[in-house]
This record gives C-alpha cells, sequence and structure tokens, in this order.
C-alpha cells in the first residue's frame, strides 16, 4: 500500500509538470526571422517591410518576441542606400517603433560593385549595418535557425 501511495504521488506530481499549459521554456522563446531583399523594386521592398511590420505585430499580441533582419543585395541594397532608397523615411519609421525588433543588413560585396561601377563611394542610411557578404548572412542566420522568408 505504501508503494502505491508513493507511485500515485509521483505521478501526481509529474503529471503536474506536463499538464501546465505553458512551460518557461515555451514562453521564453524568440522568434527570429531573417528576409531578403535582392531587386531594385519599391514594391518588393514595400513588401519585405509589411511582412516584417506583420510578423512583429502579431508575436507581439501574443507577449512573444521576434527579431527580423532584412538583408539586402544585389540590386535590393538600393532600399538602404541614402541616395537612391525609396523606403528610407518608412524604414526609419519602422526603426524608431520597433528598434528591438527589426535590423537591415547592407552587402558589401554589393557596396564595392556598385562603387567601382558608378566611381563615388556609396551612403548606407544610419539604420543599417554593413555585412561582409549579404548571402553568407542569410547562410549564417539560416544555421543559427532563424526562419527565412523571401518576399
Amino acid at each position: 500500500m505504501r508503494d502505491l501511495m508513493r507511485s500515485l504521488s509521483v505521478a501526481f506530481v509529474l503529471g503536474l509538470f506536463v499538464a501546465s499549459p505553458v512551460s518557461a521554456a515555451e514562453n521564453s522563446k524568440q522568434h527570429r526571422v531573417a528576409m531578403h531583399v535582392d531587386q531594385n523594386d519599391p514594391d518588393v521592398m514595400n513588401l519585405a517591410l509589411n511582412n516584417a511590420k506583420n510578423v512583429i505585430e502579431h508575436y507581439q499580441s501574443r507577449g512573444e518576441d521576434v527579431v527580423i533582419e532584412i538583408v539586402a543585395y544585389s540590386g535590393g541594397l538600393h532600399m538602404l542606400r541614402s541616395d537612391t532608397s525609396q523606403v528610407k523615411d518608412r524604414i526609419k519609421e519602422m526603426v524608431g517603433k520597433y528598434s528591438t525588433k527589426i535590423k537591415f543588413a547592407a552587402c558589401n560585396n554589393t557596396i564595392q560593385g556598385m562603387e567601382k561601377r558608378e566611381g563615388h563611394a556609396i551612403s548606407i542610411i544610419p539604420e543599417a549595418f554593413i555585412v561582409s557578404a549579404g548571402v553568407v548572412e542569410l547562410v549564417d542566420l539560416q544555421e543559427q535557425g532563424w526562419s527565412y522568408i523571401r518576399p
């Protein structure tokens, strides 16, 4: 009888852990999303920004953390160029609103190629940071478990 009571007590305690609706690990999960823009197309750039906004607001409404990194390379670098970006005001607004939730990475290989072709230095908006290679950045993020979205 004593063994039966002990077994039932252990089963009850274990059941409490299994039956708890949200464990601490689930509650602290951070969603990480990598997006890329490789076209000089304002529609694609705005689609990426719309997707980012929707993802951030979805997870915020559930009380969950999310970080999004938008990586721009090839023609998509125009998204982050000070002189040619058609979405720089929107990026500034989004960084102001979601500062810890969204990041913008500019491909240095693309910057160097554009500088060579255009014959002048390329300036990137202050909301962006430079990575050595945009494609490699996406590979690294995916290998670290980031979800990948292509708008």
